[in-house]
């Protein structure tokens, strides 16, 4: 049934009602209204982090963990049955918690305004359950060469990961003292309340509806349900993690009267394995996709640490970075480099479309008004030969000016086969096809390199603009297939 249970969320262990909350209302908004005033806005798109709270999700094993997210995205009505802590619920001021209690005496904030939400990303790197269990120090952060990892710095010797708070911008430049602040801290104490989630979020979730003066916002019981729904409102809006949607709301205007949550419906949620192909549900956040994966695919394992931040990659999905239709997106070049297609389901039934002829215009799709992206499909066996390159002017949490994902398939020396994803360099993610052709059948040589790349430059129509010029682009395209080159793809250390 629409109605299901009582829209409710537990937050700080209170129970809340959330009902007269309207579709559009986003968490930090509604938290604040009920006094919870830690959480600020800062950027209102998921850049800055000083609206983080912690959401219990599922971990995958039949248990919960802590996952930090951006409040100012998430529609309040999605947290439904959810249990949230803010920095409120972490301590007091006679009682602080263990990350507030370091913060402060190490110094880590200054003016004060990003620290709640630093405290609550901190706070569920400090919960995370395998902490221990994580190389520290020269034993961190190394490749397979044991070189280290350019990606971020080696945990602390408490385990801690500076990744976790990528995501949380500190306008006072006080980054030292919470790095020190957060290499000092312990592990929980054994009754340490919130060392598990009290919720057992791992079961499948109500169905509810939440009404509001300007909309409604319902989750369905199941994806029957979901496109049963959307038939009946043309108009309505289909949302799972709004960190795309959460923007528009907030810095756009955008409204709408009926929204459905399609974030936890079980169908959207599968990881399979089948003989001939990976499924990848399109409801599973980028963070449950990379701890799901575990390195499987290591063209997705260079992405995923690389998109957006760890707040983003614990709400965005596979499906919505895709329905969104950005020509900007990470995850597209490398699904794009591994073949990958779409997976549509409506009330036809389901039908399968490779992701090159998904795209057919700016934020454009193939995808019906009455369809659902139901998951992704990647076939098998994958190739030897794959990297992912983003050009971007910040390490973390930034769009890219170029993104490419390369897969090759070299065999006896030879390029067998050659799939390039690129994105930022047109109105949609494209296959180089050309440089595809330039590449296969020919000797995997550094002069077939060079010659392809310069067919690499050539592709797409990019624009200058204020995150890349048009050269630039295209110098960063013929430049990433001959890094690839330079970065391990002679012939002795390709593998068929």
């Amino acid at each position: 049934m629409e109605t299901g249970t009582a829209p409710q969320v537990r937050v700080n262990g209170e129970v809340l009602d959330l009902e007269g909350t309207d579709p559009c209302t986003n968490a930090l908004d509604w938290l604040r209204s009920r006094g919870l005033t830690g959480a600020k806005e800062g950027c209102a798109e998921g850049e800055c982090g000083a609206c983080a709270v912690m959401v219990a999700r599922p971990d995958g094993v039949g248990g919960t963990h802590w996952a930090a997210v951006n409040a100012c995205l998430a529609p309040a009505a999605s947290l439904a049955g959810r249990e949230v802590v803010t920095a409120e619920g972490l301590g007091t001021p006679e009682h602080l918690h263990p990350v507030q209690s370091e913060m402060a005496v190490r110094g880590g904030s200054q003016c004060g305004y990003c620290t709640p939400g630093f405290v609550c990303s901190m706070a569920a790197e400090y919960y995370r359950a395998d902490r221990r269990a994580t190389p520290t120090g020269a034993d961190a952060g190394a490749d397979d060469a044991g070189a280290p990892s350019p990606a971020h710095e080696a945990p602390g010797p408490n385990g801690f990961d500076l990744v976790a708070i990528s995501g949380n911008l500190c306008r006072c430049t006080g980054y030292r003292p919470i790095r020190d602040a957060a290499f000092a801290l312990g592990f929980p104490a054994v009754d340490d309340p919130l060392a598990t989630p009290a919720e057992a979020t791992s079961s499948a979730p109500a169905p509810c509806r939440v009404e509001g003066a300007a909309g409604s916002y319902v989750r369905p019981t199941d994806l029957a349900e979901a496109l049963r729904l959307l038939g009946e409102h043309p108009d309505a809006v289909l949302v799972a993690g709004s960190t795309d949607w959460g923007v528009d709301v907030n810095l756009r205007g955008s409204r709408a009267p009926f929204v459905i949550g399609i974030d936890r419906l079980p169908e959207l949620r599968a990881l399979e394995r089948a003989p001939q192909h990976l499924e990848l549900g399109a409801a599973l956040t980028l963070a449950e996709l990379e701890r799901g994966l575990a390195g499987e695919v290591p063209l997705l394992a260079a992405v995923l640490p690389q998109f957006a931040s760890p707040l983003i990659r614990n709400t965005a999905t596979v499906g919505g970075n895709l329905a969104t239709g950005s020509p900007i997106g990470d995850l597209a070049p490398a699904l794009l480099a591994l073949e990958a297609s779409v997976v549509l389901e409506g009330p036809a039934g389901s039908r399968v479309v490779p992701l090159d002829t998904h795209f057919t215009g700016y934020r454009s799709s193939v995808r019906r008004p009455d369809e659902v992206i139901r998951s992704l499909r990647v076939p098998l066996p994958l190739a030897g030969l794959t990297a992912f390159h983003k050009v971007a002017k910040r390490r973390f949490d930034d769009i890219s000016g170029v993104a490419v994902g390369l897969a090759l398939h070299v065999e006896d020396g030879v390029v067998a086969r050659a799939r390039i994803g690129v994105g930022g360099v047109a109105a949609t993610p494209l296959r180089a096809t050309s440089t595809e052709a330039a590449l296969e059948g020919r000797p995997w040589t550094e002069q077939t390199v060079r010659a392809a790349a310069a067919v690499l430059r050539e592709e797409g129509t990019p624009i200058d603009d204020h995150r890349a010029s048009a050269a630039y682009r295209r110098a960063m395209l013929a430049a990433s297939l001959v890094r690839l080159w330079a970065e391990g793809g002679a012939p002795e250390a390709v593998h068929a």
